[in-house]
């Protein structure tokens, strides 16, 4: 079974990529995040013609996380039980479904934008209420991951120079410390296995020529629980499909599994 994620930044501009990838790829379920759209406007229709189905956690042109799949869908949960809202909105961030012998949750975890913001704040209450809400998959029998862009780099060699980062928000101890809590419920971290580079980044800013500089960070990740662990067969960075015209600034991890 082949599972990925991949933050798409909008899935409209995407979608001749996503389709034209979803095919060659042949992966089996998705999650995908930042899509920008409304429900109405997600590509259902195009996706149906491939094969998949998808739950989708959306309301228009910010955020917006989805789970396609061609294993099944069930059991979704829209949004992020109980969690925290910023400037009285509920953003549309997380979305769990079942997929066949698997469990997944496409996130999209705040960025934080910065150290002294309130939106910091808020990322790191959404942390804690993601940390609630899969403690009890996380912890059972059957296969489970949590899949997205965390938009936090696990350690320092998951950035091309700490330096660079250092009084921002992505690297700080209360978002590794995060983290840490989130892996205490009986997650792991899934690790790209290095292709060309030693350090496999997922994502590059559009700016300064940072793809072909290599100077990225691995935010997205893949945390799965000992069921799912345990059935990894292979997984990487599919780099080449952030290269050329109209790609995303993040290229999708995927993750095969031996069940």
């Amino acid at each position: 079974m082949r599972i990925a994620t991949w933050n798409v930044n909008s899935i409209t501009a995407r979608l001749p990529r996503l389709l034209a990838w979803l095919e060659s790829s042949g992966t089996d379920v998705l999650c995908v995040q930042e899509i920008k759209c409304t429900p109405e406007q997600f590509p259902h229709t195009e996706l149906r013609a491939l094969g998949y189905e998808a739950a989708v956690e959306a309301t228009g042109r910010w955020n917006g996380v989805a789970v396609i799949s061609r294993a099944g869908l069930e059991d979704v949960v829209h949004g992020l039980p109980a969690g925290p809202q910023f400037e009285g909105v509920s953003e549309p961030r997380a979305v769990g479904a079942t997929c066949g012998p698997v469990r997944v949750w496409s996130v999209y975890v705040p960025n934080g934008r910065e150290v002294d913001h309130p939106h910091f704040a808020y990322k790191l209450l959404w942390l804690e209420a993601l940390q609630a809400a899969v403690a009890g998959d996380a912890a059972g029998e059957r296969p489970f991951a949590v899949l997205g862009d965390y938009n936090v780099a696990p350690t320092d060699d998951d950035v091309f120079d700490p330096a660079a980062f250092e009084g921002l928000t992505h690297v700080t101890p209360a978002e590794r410390a995060a983290l840490t809590s989130l892996r205490g419920t009986g997650l792991t971290d899934v690790l790209p296995r290095p292709l060309k580079y030693d350090h496999p980044y997922t994502y590059w800013d559009y700016r300064q020529l940072a793809f072909p500089k290599n100077r990225g960070m691995r935010i997205d990740l893949v945390y799965g629980n000992q069921s799912f662990a345990k059935a990894v067969s292979d997984s990487y960075v599919d780099r080449e499909e952030r290269k050329g015209k109209g790609a995303s600034d993040h290229a999708p991890v995927v993750v095969d599994l031996d069940l």
